[in-house]
């Protein structure tokens, strides 16, 4: 039995598909479990119940530390034996202000627990906010500048999670996931363009507090930054590592979500 926090977002929703068809029984945890398919297999709850193995995942924000702490805790009250947290790029070893995973992944290695870290990359599907520019004919803002990124499918990050939750050989093991290319917003706009064949421009905004939430400004005009200086220049191979398989392209995911724009 896997319990996934974070059920309904974009990793626990693929997540939970991929265990379901692999036959793993879950235990879907979200605030509002109608939005959640029932399915053989599959338990739906508002709070932390008995598994073998839990997906932390913990929302974005100043508050993610202390959730999760209390998901951890609550986790190991329960029973389990084994946990995989889904971190971010970069994070660093030693704390540091404004960073919100970093206190999460040392509680998970201090835990007891046998862990494993994941440490993704921009995704893929960030780029769905760019639908309604896209509908409209305006061109897509661009904070980055010409920075690159090594861009993942969700999926792709989902099917590592499914493999370190049920499988051996990734105990104390930090993966930092990533697509199998370096690739701008524009190279992005793009790929989308020939995906759905109508013109997909960008236009160069300076990052400003006042285009994120208050709550996520601070740590979000950092990200941007580092992003424009090539600091988010990364590829790995750890994706082909775990799962015998190269990710795949942000070319071949806008092929496959074309619909969604």
């Amino acid at each position: 039995m896997i319990l996934v926090t974070g059920a309904t977002g974009t990793i626990g929703s693929a997540l939970v598909d991929q265990l379901l068809a692999a036959d793993v029984e879950v235990i879907a945890l979200t605030r509002d479990p109608s939005k959640v398919e029932p399915r053989p297999g599959l338990t739906v709850t508002t709070e932390i119940r008995k598994a073998r193995a839990v997906f932390l995942l913990t929302p974005a924000g100043p508050a993610a530390p202390a959730i999760d702490q209390a998901f951890l805790r609550q986790a190991i009250r329960a029973g389990a034996e084994r946990v995989v947290k889904l971190s971010a790029i970069g994070t660093p070893s030693e704390p540091t202000n404004g960073n919100w995973h970093q206190p999460g992944e040392q509680a998970v290695r201090e835990s007891g627990l046998a862990w494993t870290i994941l440490r993704p990359t921009t995704f893929d599907s960030n780029t769905l906010a760019w639908a309604g520019d896209i509908r409209a004919g305006r061109p897509v803002p661009n904070v980055f500048d010409d920075g690159k990124q090594g861009v993942i499918d969700p999926a792709d990050v989902a099917a590592v999670a499914a493999e370190a939750l049920t499988t051996d050989g990734h105990d104390g093991r930090t993966y930092t996931l990533t697509g199998p290319e370096l690739l701008s917003v524009p190279e992005q706009a793009a790929h989308l363009a020939e995906a759905l064949k109508v013109p997909v421009t960008t236009v160069d905004v300076p990052p400003t507090p006042d285009l994120f939430p208050a709550e996520l400004a601070e740590v979000a005009l950092a990200g941007a930054e580092l992003v424009r200086t090539g600091g988010n220049a990364i590829v790995t191979g750890d994706v082909e590592r775990v799962l015998g398989r190269r990710p795949g392209t942000y070319r071949a995911w806008a092929e496959a979500n074309r619909d969604r724009f």
